[in-house]
């Protein structure tokens, strides 16, 4: 049967079982084509002689941590800690070191116990994250451990700091600034 397709004489198909044959039609060649790419791309599975099995691929490196959150608390890279001297009674002595945790459970706070004397005078520095409207900083001072409790003269950021070390390795930090209070549990996370 014809039928007449667009263009003339040349165009014209025959139609025969459902196909449409076309004089030097090139759809026998394209499909030998694709069968003969679906051969090429299957995986070879067939070992070959004198092989050496592969190694499984080992695991990457592991990655290095990431960087702190640029809300964090992050201390100054200086900031070293002098361990206490021999005459420094443990009761100071162990508040000295770095200590870290939260206020309110959502304020990132890092205190540096850096010197410790012998009669409980103490210099630190304390790094703050996001707090309320105060940006991350970190401020140096000095203060005194009496008893259980060390407190830090204001410092320069107006903030007023109190640690209480109610069992060793943790110490409960109260830091007040602009008329509001915040506190958390802090552990020592270097000598």
């Amino acid at each position: 049967m014809d039928i007449p397709v667009l263009g003339g004489e040349l165009s014209q198909g025959h139609v025969r079982r459902g196909l449409v044959e076309r004089p030097n039609s090139l759809l026998p060649m394209f499909c030998i084509a694709v069968a003969l790419v679906a051969c090429q791309s299957t995986p070879d599975t067939q070992p070959v002689a004198n092989s050496q099995p592969v190694a499984d691929p080992q695991p990457a490196p592991a990655a290095a941590p990431a960087p702190a959150s640029p809300n964090s608390a992050v201390l100054d890279q200086t900031v070293a800690v002098v361990p206490p001297g021999k005459g420094v009674p443990a009761r100071y002595a162990a508040f000295s070191g770095i200590w870290a945790g939260q206020l309110n459970g959502m304020y990132d706070g890092k205190l540096a116990v850096l010197t410790v004397s012998s009669g409980g005078q103490v210099t630190a520095s304390y790094a703050w994250g996001d707090l309320a409207d105060n940006k991350p900083g970190v401020a140096d001072g000095s203060g005194r451990i009496s008893g259980n409790t060390l407190k830090l003269g204001r410092l320069p950021n107006g903030a007023d700091i109190t640690a209480t070390m109610p069992s060793p390795g943790t110490l409960n930090i109260t830091y007040a600034l602009a008329g509001q209070t915040y506190t958390g549990s802090f552990a020592r996370v270097s000598q």
